[in-house]
């Protein structure tokens, strides 16, 4: 169970709409078990396949206080969405970056699991913006391209010269 390279915004590959899942098995639960791995490992609380370079429409999400709490979720479909929340978002495809945006405050998404097995699930507040955040990533929408473009020209200056620092 390897920790992946996850792609750092502004890679074109960000921007690949992901494929759906046919097949639930062995290589799916490979892929489900490197997400989670290399999202606890990067200290994320979401990472979707594309962020990877893997473009399936496959994401985990962990929002406990615990980092006990795995999700994960193959094909979702935003169902309903109500109310709006404002929260910092911060993203490991763009890394010390954290920007206020817009979504639905409480939403239904209706997804598989690992087994093909389908369900709704109905979230709120913070797990709410993890879904639709990472639901972007399948869309080959990175958070950001909600904010203005100078914004977003300065992310991707800022995010060029801390990758051209020597470590």
């Amino acid at each position: 169970m390897p920790v992946l390279p996850i792609l750092k915004y502004p890679d074109s590959r960000l921007h690949t709409i992901a494929r759906a899942v046919t097949r639930f098995d062995g290589e799916l639960n490979s892929l489900v078990r490197d997400l989670a791995r290399t999202m606890y490992h990067a200290s994320g609380i979401g990472l979707a396949a594309t962020q990877v370079d893997v473009h399936r429409r496959v994401l985990v999400v962990d929002v406990s206080e615990s980092r006990d709490q795995l999700m994960v979720i193959v094909n979702p479909v935003l169902v309903e969405g109500v109310g709006e929340s404002e929260l910092d978002e911060g993203c490991l495809s763009v890394p010390g970056i954290y920007e206020r945006v817009s979504r639905f405050d409480q939403v239904v998404i209706r997804a598989q699991d690992a087994n093909g097995d389908s369900r709704d699930i109905a979230a709120g507040g913070l797990l709410s913006v993890c879904l639709q955040h990472e639901m972007d990533h399948l869309e080959g929408r990175v958070f950001v391209e909600y904010l203005s473009r100078l914004k977003q020209t300065r992310i991707a200056a800022k995010l060029g010269k801390q990758s051209r620092r020597p470590r």
